[in-house]
């Protein structure tokens, strides 16, 4: 399978459906313009936001988590906010993984609650009122670049390097939710990650910041230096997960990719296994995998987490410094 997963082919390599859909995205588009044009509640703390201009996996969460923990350091309060993708609560709440489960708030929600307070709500300023009440001395958010509900402080355009931008397209004759020129209009930096592939970066403003970053593999990958492995992985971009363990010299015995937020059946789980006996492999996935599988069906299945490597991190750290002195400006 592909970086692109179930999307069509010409989402990627252009071709006659993206001209044939071009009313459907021109519609598309202008809603999304009108939309993201609505005021929102300005909140008293910082407000980042960590977007894209498309649909998929960008890398948005690895993202959130770096800078969470980079305000952290700085004795920030610093509190994630998530819509809940594949959680069945509306919201606003706040996340518990003592209480709540992927079912409920979704995979992302569980990852992002074990590294600061989390809130899992659809509707973006009710969950950021709640978390300012509880303290929260600012605030990240992961997604809601097209969300305008509420007003951002800093928006950073996350990229993957390996898919870029696809063909260019709005839904539904591309993957983007808007015109990149529209969405890094909103932006105060680009964050690509991994090689620039598809010249993603000649498409953006020459005005617009971009830091590069590469994903690191979690100290996890090292213990697995000398082990094959059946890999699995339900996220946006499998063969970024898959690619990144080859990297690591890990030998691959099977790479098998499931949809976006797949939820794991007991059948498969156990076809898994089966696998890794076969091919005398250790079953490995992501940690979103493993939060959706829960801990006592993921005994056995090793979970390898992803950081993130800046090539210039001062350049980071200086926008954080902005982020902060305007939020404290409000």
């Amino acid at each position: 399978m592909s970086v692109w997963g179930a999307q069509p082919a010409f989402w990627r390599f252009g071709g006659s459906g993206g001209w044939v859909l071009w009313p459907a995205s021109v519609v598309v588009a202008g809603v999304t313009r009108r939309r993201v044009a609505r005021a929102g509640w300005r909140a008293p703390v910082p407000v980042i936001c960590c977007g894209n201009a498309g649909v998929g996996g960008a890398g948005k969460t690895t993202l959130v988590l770096d800078l969470a923990q980079r305000l952290r350091a700085r004795g920030v309060s610093v509190h994630l906010l998530t819509r809940g993708h594949g959680g069945s609560l509306r919201g606003p709440v706040r996340v518990d993984p003592a209480l709540h489960g992927a079912a409920d708030v979704g995979d992302e929600a569980l990852l992002l609650a074990a590294c600061a307070p989390t809130w899992c709500g659809r509707d973006r300023a009710a969950t950021a009122r709640l978390a300012v009440a509880a303290g929260a001395g600012a605030l990240i958010m992961d997604d809601g670049l097209q969300n305008p509900t509420l007003e951002k402080t800093a928006s950073l355009l996350v990229i993957d390097g390996q898919a870029g931008f696809g063909n260019g397209r709005v839904l539904p004759g591309g993957p983007l939710r808007e015109p990149v020129r529209e969405a890094a209009a909103r932006a105060a930096a680009a964050v690509l990650i991994g090689d620039d592939m598809t010249s993603a970066r000649g498409k953006l403003p020459a005005r617009l910041p971009v830091l590069r970053a590469h994903l690191v593999p979690g100290p996890q990958a090292a213990m697995l230096a000398d082990t094959r492995v059946v890999a699995f992985a339900g996220i946006g971009r499998p063969e970024k997960f898959f690619a990144m363990l080859a990297q690591a010299g890990i030998e691959l015995a099977a790479r098998l990719p499931f949809p976006d937020h797949h939820v794991y059946s007991s059948a498969e789980l156990a076809q898994l296994h089966r696998l890794a006996v076969q091919l005398h492999a250790r079953p490995v996935t992501t940690p979103k995998d493993a939060a959706r599988i829960g801990p006592e069906l993921c005994q056995g299945i090793t979970a390898v987490g992803v950081s993130l490597g800046w090539a210039d991190e001062a350049a980071l750290e200086r926008l954080l410094d902005e982020a902060l002195a305007m939020g404290a400006a409000l």
